[in-house]
């Protein structure tokens, strides 16, 4: 399934974090936390402003980024969990 986020939106997939801590203890299931962190996967062309020009999105396809905890809504394609969300969501572009 294909698909395409409209004006501001963005389509994350979750990085994996670590199975292990630094000492070797692996982390069970049960006390992992979802990931912030994000693969940009498609984005929409941008909001349209006041002057009815479209403002283009600072992130674009393939970006690492940080995003906050409780942004945007959980969906899953073929799958394969992504998180679709407003760019007002992510705090910043890792690099």
């Amino acid at each position: 399934m294909k698909i395409r986020p409209i004006n501001d939106r963005v389509l994350v997939l979750r990085v994996e974090e670590e199975q292990k801590t630094a000492g070797g203890i692996i982390i069970p299931d049960t006390a992992k936390e979802k990931p912030q962190e994000g693969q940009v996967v498609s984005v929409g062309p941008g909001k349209v402003g006041e002057d009815g020009k479209r403002v283009p999105l600072e992130v674009k396809t393939g970006d690492r980024v940080l995003f906050s905890k409780y942004a945007g809504s959980e969906i899953k394609i073929d799958g394969v969990e992504h998180v679709f969300m407003r760019e007002d969501d992510i705090l910043g572009i890792l690099q």
